[in-house]
C-alpha cells in the first residue's frame, strides 16, 4: 500500500464530508462559492472530503468542469485532510475522468456505479479492474442503484491493490455481511446510505463505523453533534437528535426523487450560505417543503440548544 492510500485509508474513520457543488444562477460552476463552502466543511473537522460525488452533482459536470473543480478543492483544503473526488459513467468515461482528478492532485476516487447499464458479475468486475488500472490513486466502490456486487465479486476486487474500501448505499445487511466473511474483513466497509446517520448503529455492527454525512454540509452543529454521540455509545443524545432531526429529513427526502441534493441546497440557502440552483434533471425544493426543512433545521438545532443563524 502506498503512502497516499495509508493515509487515505486512515481518513475513513469517521464522518465523511460530500459538499455540494455551487452553481451560479446562470448556471455555471460558482469556485468562489465552492471554496467558501470547502472552508465551512473543513471547520467541522472530516475525517475526509468528497467533491463531485453524488452530493456534488458529478453527472452533471462537464469533463472540464469536474477537473475544475477537483483542482479547486485540493488547493483549498491544502493537505489539510485527504480529498476525494467522484467518477462515473460508462468505463472509458470514468478511466478519463478518473487520469483527470488525479492529474488535478486528488488523493482518491470514489466510483459511482456505471450509468444505466446492469451487467452480470463479472461484467462489474471488469469496469472496476479498468478503472482502478487507469490511475494510480485509492479506489473506494460505490454499492447502490446499477452497482450491486456478489460476494466474489468484492473478494476478487479487493485483491486489486488500489481498491481499498466499498462504501454501500443499498443497505442489504446480510449482503454486506456475506461480503464482510468473504473478503475475511480486508476491505474496509463505509456507511453510504442517504441520511446515514439514520443507518449509524446498523452498519456498525458490521465494523462500519464511518459515514458519509450530506448534513454536514449544511447543519454541520447536528452533524458534529450526533457523530461524537455515535463514538461515545451516547445513546440519548442519538436517540434525540434522530427524533427531532434526521427521521423527519429523512422522511421529507423521500417525497421527491433528488431531493438528497436538493434538499442539501435548499438547506444551505436557509441558512445564509446560498450554493446556488441545482442542475437538471434535479429540481429545486418546492416553497411547501422548504418551509418543512426550515422547522426540521431549527428542531435540530434547538434539541442542542443552539441559536439558528439566518
Amino acid at each position: 500500500m502506498s503512502p497516499t492510500a495509508s493515509r487515505v485509508v486512515a481518513a475513513l474513520s469517521g464522518v465523511l464530508a460530500f459538499p455540494v457543488t455551487p452553481f451560479t444562477e446562470s448556471g455555471d460552476v460558482d469556485l468562489s462559492r465552492f471554496r467558501a463552502h470547502l472552508t465551512d466543511v473543513l471547520a467541522a473537522k472530516p475525517g475526509a472530503i468528497f467533491v463531485a460525488c453524488g452530493t456534488g452533482e458529478m453527472a452533471s459536470l462537464t469533463a472540464t468542469e469536474h477537473q475544475t473543480v477537483v483542482r479547486a478543492a485540493v488547493e483549498r483544503v491544502a493537505g489539510a485532510v485527504p480529498v476525494l473526488a467522484g467518477v462515473g459513467g460508462g468505463t472509458r468515461t470514468t478511466a478519463e475522468f478518473a487520469r483527470a482528478a488525479q492529474a488535478a492532485g486528488a488523493d482518491g476516487l470514489l466510483a459511482l456505479p456505471p450509468y444505466l447499464q446492469v451487467g452480470p458479475s463479472a461484467g462489474l468486475v471488469s469496469h472496476y479492474r479498468e478503472v482502478a488500472a487507469a490511475t494510480d490513486l485509492d479506489v473506494i466502490l460505490y454499492q447502490r442503484g446499477t452497482a450491486i456486487f456478489s460476494p466474489e465479486a468484492v473478494a476478487e476486487l479487493a485483491e486489486v491493490d488500489n481498491i481499498v474500501a466499498l462504501k454501500d448505499g443499498h443497505g442489504d445487511m446480510e449482503l454486506l455481511q456475506l461480503i464482510r466473511t468473504a473478503t475475511g474483513g480486508r476491505l474496509p466497509l463505509l456507511n453510504g446510505m442517504p441520511t446515514a446517520e439514520v443507518f449509524a448503529r446498523s452498519y456498525a455492527g458490521l465494523g462500519a463505523r464511518a459515514y458519509s454525512s450530506a448534513v454536514l454540509a449544511f447543519v454541520p452543529e447536528v452533524a458534529v453533534a450526533f457523530f461524537q454521540a455515535f463514538e461515545n455509545d451516547d445513546d440519548a443524545t442519538q436517540e434525540l437528535l434522530l427524533r427531532e432531526f434526521y427521521a423527519p429529513l429523512a422522511e421529507l427526502r423521500q417525497t421527491t426523487p433528488g431531493y438528497a441534493v436538493s434538499l442539501v441546497k435548499a438547506g444551505l440557502d436557509i441558512r445564509g450560505r446560498s450554493a446556488g440552483p441545482v442542475r437538471a434533471p434535479l429540481a429545486e425544493v418546492t416553497p411547501e417543503h422548504r418551509e418543512q426543512l426550515a422547522r426540521i433545521i431549527e428542531r435540530g438545532l434547538a434539541a442542542l440548544n443552539v441559536t439558528p443563524v439566518a
